[in-house]
């Protein structure tokens, strides 16, 4: 195989040779999860939205495994921005409507939002107490069945050269309450420092969608306490002050 070498991470490396791509992920990485991602990508391509076809799950040199799907030629969305700060806000109103678009789809196969984060709750570090009033918002808020990205960010939206958008990235897919994934990417955006985009994205998100911006905000305690379980240090002061449940009452 003759493999490029397009993108690196930590835990993953991505390579393309020809019309395919391959994710290749560290060899201690949990083969449950990898596994996982590919399933809720393949459950994924069954919808109408445009995301890479996986073809297979490969090992490769040192015992990693790797996801074997379409390369999807392009530049993603943080990529057009970095390039052409002068656009950054017509970048994320796209990045608004590819999320609207995905958030008008289901897919009942994926894991259930709800269910996930209730878990995550658990494993957040956080008080007995705050992690109950945390449960009891999450077993309050509505249930819906919505396409749900899970780590939706300008990085993970791809567009061609043709202008189509192509959504990657789908190890934290379910589906669930469209306004949980929201006030995730928001969350995104102020951990990434882009407090002035995220306030943009929030206001532009909830005009467009009808969505009232308290709602959202009422799904933020939940989705840092989420977050916690990464166990990144330079962000647990930020995520803890996120968790406050009273703030958003």
């Amino acid at each position: 195989m003759n493999l490029t070498e397009i993108a690196t991470r930590p835990n993953k490396t991505v390579y393309v040779e020809g019309d395919l791509c391959y994710k290749v992920f560290a060899a201690d990485y949990r083969k449950s999860d990898i596994f996982n991602e590919a399933l809720n990508q393949t459950r994924v391509e069954e919808t109408e939205l445009f995301v890479p076809k996986v073809h297979a799950i490969k090992r490769f040199d040192g015992g990693r495994l790797g996801i074997v799907m379409d390369y999807v030629e392009g530049k993603s969305l943080a990529k057009l921005i970095e390039e052409n700060p002068e656009k950054k806000e017509e970048y994320i109103l796209r990045l608004i409507d590819i999320q609207l678009s995905m958030h008008r789809l289901t897919a009942p196969e994926l894991n259930k939002q709800r269910v996930k984060f209730a878990r995550k709750i658990e494993l957040s570090g956080l008080s007995e107490a705050t992690q109950y009033e945390l449960q009891m918002r999450l077993d309050g808020m509505p249930k819906h069945k919505k396409l749900c990205h899970g780590d939706f960010n300008p990085s993970n939206v791809i567009i061609t050269e043709n202008g189509e958008a192509c959504v990657i990235d789908w190890s934290h897919a379910t589906i669930g309450n469209a306004s949980a994934d929201t006030a995730r990417t928001y969350l995104l955006f102020k951990l990434a420092g882009e407090d002035e985009i995220a306030e943009f994205y929030l206001n532009n998100f909830c005009k467009k969608s009808g969505t009232a911006l308290k709602y959202v905000q009422n799904w933020l305690p939940i989705v840092a306490a989420s977050q916690m379980v990464k166990g990144k240090p330079e962000e647990r002061e930020m995520l803890a002050k996120w968790t406050d449940v009273c703030q958003y009452n």
